[in-house]
């Protein structure tokens, strides 16, 4: 059974990709909130991506495939994966895949503010292989919640936001934070896209290939 490492920056998507873990897969879990805040700090975004890098290169070791959980400092992945042979999988690359799969617009919703830039460059790249167009929207108050503790006002005011693009007549809709999941089961006009299913199910049939 392949081992995968995760890396998380906030300790609530633990326990998230552990719901989400299906039997073909065994995850290990190291967090680090630390690179998260360092990325949100003026001018520590540099820093906070190479000290990722090297966090991820060093989980490599001991792992099949090591998984990036943090949508803030994702790009770290690609630079990790340029010195090793592991795999080092990017969560949210896979949720921008799946949701731009089929083209059409994909409505992205953001709750932390630092996310929009990397998660815009992300599903942009996804969306040139198929034509899609992406709507990037930060849902207004959603990060204030979450660091507040009220996670259930957190879900909830994503659920709306979610529910809204449904409205609107959007297919697909993307929670861009892993955090962000437990909205999904919320929303009542349609079902938004996840990253640890997403990311998970990608993994499953990397190594079943």
């Amino acid at each position: 059974m392949p081992t995968i490492a995760c890396l998380h920056t906030v300790e609530s998507n633990v326990a998230l990709f552990s719901a989400t873990c299906p039997p073909d897969l065994r995850l290990t879990h190291t967090l680090r909130p630390d690179l998260l805040a360092g990325a949100g700090e003026p001018g520590g975004r540099d820093a906070a991506l190479a000290a990722t890098a090297a966090a991820l290169h060093a989980l490599a070791a001991g792992a099949d495939a090591v998984l990036l959980t943090c949508s803030t400092v994702g790009p770290a992945a690609q630079m990790a994966a340029e010195g090793t042979d592991v795999p080092v999988v990017r969560a949210d690359r896979a949720l921008a895949d799946a949701a731009t799969a089929a083209g059409g617009t994909v409505v992205v919703l953001c709750a932390a503010p630092t996310t929009l830039g990397p998660t815009g460059e992300l599903f942009e790249e996804s969306a040139a292989r198929t034509g899609a167009r992406i709507d990037l929207r930060l849902v207004e108050g959603a990060w204030e919640d979450f660091r507040a503790g009220d996670v259930g006002a957190y879900h909830r005011r994503i659920a709306a936001a979610a529910d809204g693009a449904f409205a609107e007549g959007i297919a697909t809709v993307a929670l861009a934070q892993a955090s962000m999941s437990g909205a999904a089961e919320l929303a009542r006009l349609g079902k938004p896209l996840t990253v640890p299913a997403t990311s998970l199910d990608a993994l499953v049939r990397r190594f079943g290939e």
